[in-house]
């Protein structure tokens, strides 16, 4: 059988609902386009003068967005690709991005459709200059009936758990340009073939292996952690003679696509937690634009998305840019660390980090 296109994939998914317009699949479609775009800007990197920071009106200053980050060229470029592939053809009420204060609505007169996009156009954008895999990260969302009729959107039409998604996905810019994608049947990885410019179908129902040897932290973070963090990294640290019974490997890259693709495709844990770095946010990666589209692609894959006490999904949504922790990977690991999250040793206190009855940490505060 020859491989299907993203297209005929999207067909055969859409005939299972003989009553359906085609318009979510021409929404798929427009993003995807969206992401052969970025795709192209970030291959031609600085050949084309877009790495470095966007300086905006002026040549000499940088620019900030709202997650208090200095935006790199490319992040605003790729947000405007994401903007003008998907504001024209009526299949969104409004999109919402990471590089955005607020929703975006559509130009006047444009048609509105019957769902939100939002979007990360350019995850990782830090490792840009040194050349390491960035991402796109996006979700789909029902729109109100109201705001497809012609209202616009508010930031409480995107206050929706990320249980209501209808479609996540990433982009993966790497060695090989690939589109993962869950339509809340199972998870499907697409690789962009360059001599006819198609995403084709490599990957069908990916799984993410229950159990690995391999987990993902930022260890100079090692001094804010939270007890259970530090109990799970310290009993992964100690190896084969320690309680967990084997070696692991610790990776980490700084950009969350190339961390998520790495566990997708062979297994694995990533941990980005809560700590008391800056006790202001309650935790680091955006719960709309990161955590939420990851935590379905892993939960379609078989694995868990956590806030390191429960489901990622279940969270509602309180605030647009709202920041959250964050552990995804595979089931098993996942599921251990929210037990030690929710089960702490006896004698441990939640204000202690070094209770004399607890596991102490092989990190020195």
């Amino acid at each position: 059988m020859m491989s299907r296109t993203l297209t005929q994939f999207l067909i055969q998914e859409r005939r299972r609902f003989p009553d359906a317009s085609g318009e979510f699949n021409a929404l798929i479609l427009d993003i995807a386009m969206a992401c052969k775009a970025i795709a192209k800007s970030v291959a031609f990197g600085e050949l084309a003068g877009l790495h470095g920071n966007f300086a905006g009106d002026s040549s000499d200053s940088q620019t900030i967005n709202v997650q208090g980050e200095v935006q790199k060229k490319l992040d605003v470029i790729s947000n405007e690709v994401f903007i003008k592939m998907n504001e024209w053809a009526g299949h969104v009420a409004g999109m919402a991005s990471e590089e955005m204060d607020e929703p975006y609505n559509l130009p006047e007169g444009q048609p509105r459709g019957h769902y939100l996009l939002v979007f990360d156009p350019l995850d990782g954008s830090s490792n840009i200059d040194v050349n390491v895999s960035v991402g796109s990260i996006f979700s789909v969302l029902r729109a109100p009936e109201s705001a497809h009729n012609g209202r616009n959107v508010t930031a409480e039409d995107f206050l929706q758990p990320g249980t209501e998604q209808v479609a996540a996905g990433y982009a993966l810019y790497g060695p090989t340009t690939m589109l993962i994608l869950t339509v809340g049947r199972g998870v499907h990885g697409f690789t962009l073939d360059p001599n006819f410019g198609e995403f084709i179908l490599t990957h069908p129902n990916i799984k993410v292996p229950e159990t690995t040897k391999e987990f993902a932290i930022n260890a100079s973070n090692a001094r804010f952690w939270e007890p259970p963090v530090k109990r799970y990294v310290d009993e992964c640290l100690a190896g084969q003679t320690g309680p967990r019974g084997k070696d692991f490997n610790m990776r980490w890259i700084a950009s969350m696509v190339a961390e998520a693709h790495r566990i997708l495709m062979r297994g694995g844990v990533f941990l980005y937690p809560k700590d008391t770095k800056d006790i202001t946010k309650p935790g680091r990666l955006r719960l709309m634009y990161e955590a939420n589209p990851i935590g379905m692609i892993m939960e379609q894959a078989g694995g868990r998305a956590s806030t390191g006490y429960g489901q990622i999904l279940t969270v509602k949504p309180s605030a647009l840019h709202q920041r959250i922790g964050l552990v995804f990977g595979s089931r098993e690991e996942v599921e251990l660390i929210e037990r030690y999250h929710n089960n702490p040793p006896q004698g441990a206190r939640e204000d202690d980090p070094s209770p004399l009855f607890a596991t102490r940490s092989l990190f020195r505060d």
